[in-house]
């Protein structure tokens, strides 16, 4: 069994993983990441690559402000990973549309601005309802169903694998130690720090940070940190390559920087089920024709389906162990848009005190329950 040491080691490879991996190495620590490798299933690969905050935080204002602080933010992370790494992760942020294509979809989209208006703190984000007339103005493919939309100047969208694979590249830029096909068998206190298990051997780091995504469920209880989450299915199509359609990413719609059009996006719980269902992805191409009619003449050339980390409210879970101090989870089901403050904010502050009052509202004793002993 060998032996290494590390200051941080980061138990997850994917957008979550490879973001706070970025930040801590970034602020000087020494790091290593475990990735469980290509058969593990990766919230990652089924990103749709919003930067979205609209709808973001009803009924928990610290993730509504959490969400648009890491929006402003993203410029900034997208011009560190260009520069330094020379990938382009294709960042639009020109706003982003929810068309409503019934009079309820509207009254329900309506309702939820107001909630999140009258929300302390953010003033809901900017968001507002617009008329028909004023949607197509933004989006002229629009077809004749939709009755309106909400509109967020904040929205955005990237191409998720350049993301990660920027994130990689600085990963390798900074001397981190990123370990392929290493599956997590235990992790125990040891000392003044971590024993971490793997097939391979035992790794010993001064902290460890959970972000294996629904592994987290598992690891948590070994470090004193209950991890409440469960999956959720969702489904995307691909169009083929077509001209300019769409200049507005939309919650369900965007055209990408190669001209394919992305559709989603559904939301089911089969527990590990990551198959496609051949009903839910025609009702979502029958809803994407009623929006844009146009593509209703475009090939679809893929689809998949991939599963979310949802905790019990849908926000993020981010803690540190009261009975183990070092060890930190980190999981959410916006690995895209809060790729910016992962990276830029949450991950240095782990080398710092305080965490948890920090981050109190997102702390997982808001569910009721105690840390695991």
């Amino acid at each position: 069994m060998s032996t290494a040491a590390c200051d941080v080691l980061v138990i997850g490879g994917g957008l979550v993983g490879a973001a706070v991996a970025w930040g801590v190495a970034r602020a000087g620590a020494t790091v290593c990441v475990l990735d469980e490798g290509d058969d593990a299933i990766r919230a990652s690969r089924g990103n749709f690559g919003l930067v979205w905050v609209q709808g973001k935080g009803d009924g928990m204002p610290d993730y509504a402000a959490w969400t648009r602080d890491s929006a402003g933010r993203w410029l900034e992370l997208a011009a560190i990973i260009g520069e330094q790494d020379g990938i382009d992760v294709a960042l639009r942020q020109p706003g982003g549309l929810e068309p409503c294509i019934s009079e309820a979809e509207w009254v329900e989209r309506e309702l939820q601005v107001r909630r999140m208006h009258n929300q302390p703190g953010v003033g809901g984000n900017d968001v507002r309802m617009i008329s028909a007339a004023e949607a197509r103005e933004l989006e002229p493919a629009l077809g004749p169903e939709v009755v309106g939309a909400s509109y967020c100047p904040h929205d955005g969208h990237v191409n998720p694998l350049f993301l990660l694979r920027g994130l990689h590249a600085g990963l390798a830029r900074h001397g981190v130690d990123h370990r392929l096909d290493h599956w997590v068998e235990s992790v125990r206190p040891d000392g003044d720090g971590f024993a971490v298990r793997t097939a391979h051997g035992t790794l010993r780091a001064g902290r460890v940070v959970l972000a294996a995504g629904l592994g987290n469920v598992r690891l948590g209880p070994l470090v004193g940190l209950d991890v409440p989450t469960e999956a959720e299915r969702g489904h995307i199509l691909v169009t083929e390559r077509l001209d300019p359609v769409l200049s507005h990413p939309m919650g369900r719609l965007r055209q990408t920087e190669e001209g394919t059009v992305m559709i989603g996006a559904s939301a089911d719980r089969v527990g590990l089920d990551t198959s496609l269902d051949l009903a839910t992805a025609a009702a979502l191409a029958a809803r994407a024709r009623r929006v844009v009619p146009a593509l209703g003449r475009a090939r679809l050339v893929r689809s998949w389906a991939a599963l979310r980390i949802m905790s019990p409210d849908g926000f993020p879970i981010y803690a540190e162990s009261e009975n183990h101090p070092g060890a930190f989870v980190v999981t959410c089901h916006s690995g895209v848009t809060l790729a910016a403050v992962h990276a830029l904010y949450l991950a240095p502050s782990m080398l710092q005190p305080g965490f948890n009052d920090r981050y109190a509202a997102f702390h997982p004793r808001r569910f009721g329950g105690a840390e695991a002993a």
